[in-house]
């Protein structure tokens, strides 16, 4: 168990990597300095090098701590013992309500090539095809249940996921539909591409 001194520092990193996302998001990347992150935090830019090496770094922890929760939110989907059906429906709909939820966080993620250093893009990409893998096993799975069409795997994973992630150029969250309502509405459509014919 870690100790309360841990936890402290685990809950600061989270917030000044929500705030870097913010920033990130509004100024691009590469339009940010670490003096703008710290100010939006009320931070000295020294307190931040505490916490953080570099911008490379802030960045970096932003999506690897995206990509850890997902990956660990459909995992536990897939463990459960719910049908490949429900298991595809509860992935996608957590996807949407983490990307809606956590917008700006999501947003720092697009290009990792563009954005990364040869040091943390391996690590990076690798999360991502975790994540991948983790859409071809529940697809995989209804397959062999004959739940699902006998569908290409990998073209229906990158169209789930090409659809997921496109929400981030046009959801907002004073928009007309709730990430609730547009998660439902994309499972139900997307779903419909694994239907098996009715004879």
């Amino acid at each position: 168990m870690s100790s309360l001194r841990e936890q402290k520092i685990a809950k600061k990193k989270a917030e000044i990597l929500r705030s870097a996302a913010t920033v990130f998001a509004e100024k691009g990347y590469h339009g940010t300095t670490m003096e703008e992150v710290a100010a939006k935090l009320l931070m000295t830019k020294g307190s931040m090098y505490y916490y953080f090496k570099n911008k490379d770094d802030l960045l970096f922890h932003c999506n690897k701590m995206v990509m850890d929760i997902s990956i660990q939110t459909i995992q536990d989907i897939i463990d459960s013992d719910q049908s490949p059906t429900e298991k595809l429906e509860k992935a996608i709909k957590a996807h949407i309500k983490f990307a809606t939820s956590e917008k700006s966080m999501f947003m720092v993620m697009d290009k990792p090539n563009q954005n990364f250093l040869d040091d943390y893009l391996p690590e990076i990409l690798e999360l991502r095809s975790q994540y991948d893998k983790c859409f071809d096993q529940i697809l995989v799975e209804g397959i062999e249940k004959d739940e699902f069409d006998k569908v290409d795997t990998k073209m229906i994973r990158m169209i789930i996921l090409g659809a997921l992630n496109w929400i981030q150029q046009w959801y907002k969250p004073e928009g007309q539909l709730s990430g609730e309502e547009i998660s439902e509405a994309f499972a139900a459509y997307l779903l419909k591409m694994v239907d098996k014919p009715q004879n």
